[in-house]
């Protein structure tokens, strides 16, 4: 229902996890940057301290290619909302479902961040969300 209000306008994303050892609640939000005549363009915004100083020590964006970010990112929303799904066997970090669809273009950079975001919180919670050698 919310999303036929808001189709073409608005795209929100809101990803709340808890760390195990910082009991923190991080929001991953992807918001429309700015709207132009025939396109949207979204941003990423990481609450996550140190996400920013981490992402800097990275590759830059043009490291990969658009493909490649939006094939890992598929990869990664599909296991994380698994696990959100399935929260009593992996437990209270996966707390929000992820809308992330094949068909819209969120452009490299909302791509780039993504990727790295999922990078990150695998690093800082320890855990392995793709098995693949992704």
């Amino acid at each position: 229902m919310c999303k036929i209000i808001y189709i073409g306008f608005v795209f929100l994303l809101f990803l709340d996890s808890e760390g195990t050892c910082q009991n923190k609640r991080d929001k991953l939000k992807i918001q429309p940057d700015s709207i132009k005549v025939d396109s949207i363009e979204y941003k990423l915004i990481v609450s996550d301290p140190g996400f920013d100083a981490w992402l800097a020590t990275k590759p830059p964006v043009s490291f990969y290619s658009k493909d490649y970010y939006e094939i890992r990112n598929r990869l990664y929303v599909t296991e994380w909302n698994y696990r959100y799904m399935h929260a009593i066997r992996f437990g209270e970090l996966y707390d929000s479902r992820i809308e992330y669809y094949p068909n819209v273009d969120y452009g490299i950079d909302l791509n780039y961040r993504l990727y790295y975001y999922f990078r990150f919180f695998e690093e800082t919670n320890h855990v392995k969300l793709l098995n693949q050698g992704y």
